[in-house]
């Protein structure tokens, strides 16, 4: 009994492949295969078999014989896979036996490799699986960072202890990297940062006849806010980022469970040079920016509203005060650490593949500015409201 062809089929091409089932037994079905099982061949529907089971008994049984079988490729693994799961289905034991050594070695090892989930089968959830598992996922992730950052504190107070295990020229280079090597684009970006204060204040203050005060709106903003804040999301974007390739790399060629390995703490080998660098460096960094900043409001000042230098230098430094800077200075303390942890973080929780680091990276990047920005907010009330 051979299979049905579709009607658009000639000869040739019908007589390229051949199917036949027969009863052997009671209860077993024989599939016999024979000529070429190519994927040009537009081989058969493996549901085409089911009209073709010998009437009778039912079949719980479904045998093979490929011994007439004169070329195949994948083609034929798909047909017998489909044919399978199909058997599966209908509760039919499929004895692959008789087909090429071959396909049976790739059908056994694609049934040792469980089936990954896919967005389909995800979105079959209820809405109440779905709060569970985003309940469970949010609480693994809060117990890790809280881990990790206990482990840094550990890590911190070794350190003071003088019991720290890290390389001295490794917390050097993470210096220069974080420090001198940043100050272009710190530059860049404070001295427009402050150009941009400058002339929005200059637009509205000049309607009034109060463009003096364009320094006092550049000086505080650059000081207690804008250069603590642009220095952290530069440094998020730089460093942080840096911090969780290069951890996420080393994730993934097995060096940091070498290093536990040898007994060496991978929070103080790797995450204390580079934590204390950024809380080194951010502060020479955030006075940078302002200066740089009120630089900037003194270009606009000048060129723009005819202001004198010294003008704009007396009407600055009345308006500053130490408290401003120590303000800007305290932010930018905590947005290194922040900046540190982030990187560093998702740097130790990448996995073990390159696109893990690329996703590492991204949310290193993402998390640190989340972070400054909800500590910003918090710092700058508690300053106001408590006068600090």
């Amino acid at each position: 009994m051979t299979a049905d062809r579709p009607e658009d089929i000639g000869v040739a091409t019908a007589a390229r492949w051949q199917l036949t089932v027969e009863r052997v037994g009671d209860d077993t079905a024989l599939v016999h295969l024979a000529g070429s099982w190519k994927l040009e061949d537009r081989l058969p529907d493996p549901a085409g078999v089911a009209p073709q089971l010998p009437p009778g008994r039912p079949i719980r049984r479904l045998a093979f014989d490929a011994q007439g079988i004169t070329a195949w490729d994948t083609g034929l693994l798909a047909y017998v896979s489909k044919l399978h799961e199909w058997a599966a289905g209908k509760s039919i034991e499929a004895d692959l036996a008789g087909l090429p050594d071959g396909i049976q070695r790739l059908l056994r090892l694609a049934a040792a490799v469980p089936r990954r989930q896919t967005g389909a089968e995800a979105a079959r959830l209820s809405w109440l699986a779905r709060v569970g598992t985003a309940t469970i996922a949010t609480w693994q992730a809060v117990r890790s960072t809280v881990t990790f950052v206990g482990e840094v504190a550990l890590a911190l107070v070794a350190l003071l202890r003088g019991k720290a295990r890290f390389q001295g020229f490794e917390l050097a280079i993470h210096i220069q990297a974080c420090g001198a090597q940043a100050l272009s684009i710190v530059t860049l970006i404070s001295f427009l940062v402050g150009v941009i204060l400058a002339f929005i204040g200059a637009v509205q203050l000049r309607q009034f006849g109060a463009q003096i005060f364009v320094a006092d709106l550049v000086g505080i903003a650059m000081a207690q806010e804008m250069g603590a804040l642009m220095v952290a999301i530069i440094m998020s974007g730089r460093s942080g980022a840096a911090f969780a390739a290069q951890i996420g790399t080393m994730q993934v060629s097995e060096e940091v469970d070498a290093l536990q390995t040898m007994g060496l703490s991978p929070v103080e080998f790797l995450v204390l040079p580079r934590l204390l660098a950024l809380m080194l460096m951010i502060p020479f960094l955030t006075v940078y920016a302002d200066l740089l900043g009120i630089l900037g409001g003194a270009f606009v000042g000048v060129t723009m509203l005819r202001l004198t230098p010294t003008e704009y230098w007396v009407e600055t430094k009345s308006a500053l005060t130490l408290a401003d800077f120590a303000m800007g200075l305290f932010k930018g303390e905590v947005f290194g650490v922040l900046v540190g942890l982030a990187g560093c973080l998702r740097g130790i929780q990448c996995g073990r593949s390159s696109a893990a680091v690329g996703l590492a990276v991204t949310s290193a990047v993402v998390t640190g500015i989340v972070w400054i920005v909800c500590s910003d907010a918090i710092l700058t009330v508690i300053y106001h409201v408590f006068g600090f």
